[in-house]
């Protein structure tokens, strides 16, 4: 069986007290709900040992926002996976599009991270998508299997069984605009045949891909409900317990 989770990626939202109070408010919540998920949250870098000591018996995942290609140096303001590790994080996103956007990031740096973060024992997981000018030029098919072929596939089957890819439509984040279901499987089972044309179909079987373009408590249920997707990764609506948790509970 794939592992169902829904992961909340804070950005660069909350000071401390704000912050504070929502993982309480979450740990609370999660205590006293029986959850058909895995639940991780995603806080900026500053909450993440915060994070650990609420967290302490691993009730909520925590992970990183993104991580260093590079293991050590003269990086500033960077973060290595030796670092995450060290706190006993669990994983760090990589890829994420607001990374590739505003940083330049490319496949072949998340391919290095990838590699770094399952050498330490964390959870990559993994974000691509496509544009709308792409997707609107019929090339969405290609982008992302060009993206999973390039950040992934020098890694062994058991490697890639430990990532977990979120598919996210860049004209899908923050906008409002949602991929319909049917549009989100398409992508998922896409990604999932290309992985299995290269690593066998019982691999592929156990990788999770989650959704990640403005899932709501209102279409969240509908979207896991394909076959292929396995969650969500939530940008917008992490950020207030009462739309996380009723995200949470599409899955009941």
């Amino acid at each position: 069986m794939r592992r169902k989770i829904v992961a909340g990626n804070w950005k660069m939202n909350k000071n401390v007290i704000d912050a504070q109070q929502l993982m309480i408010q979450l740990l609370s919540y999660k205590n006293n709900n029986a959850t058909n998920c895995e639940v991780w949250i995603a806080p900026p870098s500053l909450y993440l040992m915060m994070a650990k000591d609420i967290f302490e018996k691993d009730e909520i995942g925590v992970l990183s926002q993104d991580m260093s290609e590079h293991e050590s140096g003269a990086y500033t303001g960077e973060i290595s996976a030796d670092m995450l590790e060290s706190i006993d994080v669990n994983g760090s996103l990589i890829g994420h599009s607001e990374r590739r956007q505003y940083h330049g990031e490319t496949d072949s740096h998340c391919n290095r991270k990838i590699k770094l973060a399952l050498d330490k024992g964390l959870t990559p997981i993994y974000c691509n998508g496509e544009t709308l000018e792409q997707r609107k030029a019929g090339q969405h098919l290609e982008v992302v299997k060009n993206q999973t072929e390039v950040a992934l596939f020098t890694l062994s089957a058991e490697e890639i069984k430990k990532v977990v890819i979120a598919y996210e439509p860049v004209w899908a984040i923050g906008t409002g605009e949602t991929a319909s279901p049917e549009q989100a499987q398409e992508i998922h089972a896409h990604i999932r045949n290309i992985i299995a044309a290269k690593y066998g179909q019982e691999v592929a079987d156990e990788v999770s891909i989650l959704y990640g373009g403005s899932v709501k408590p209102d279409n969240a249920k509908e979207i896991f409900s394909q076959p292929d997707i396995d969650g969500g990764l939530i940008g917008g609506a992490a950020l207030k317990l009462e739309d996380f948790s009723k995200i949470i509970e599409a899955f009941n």
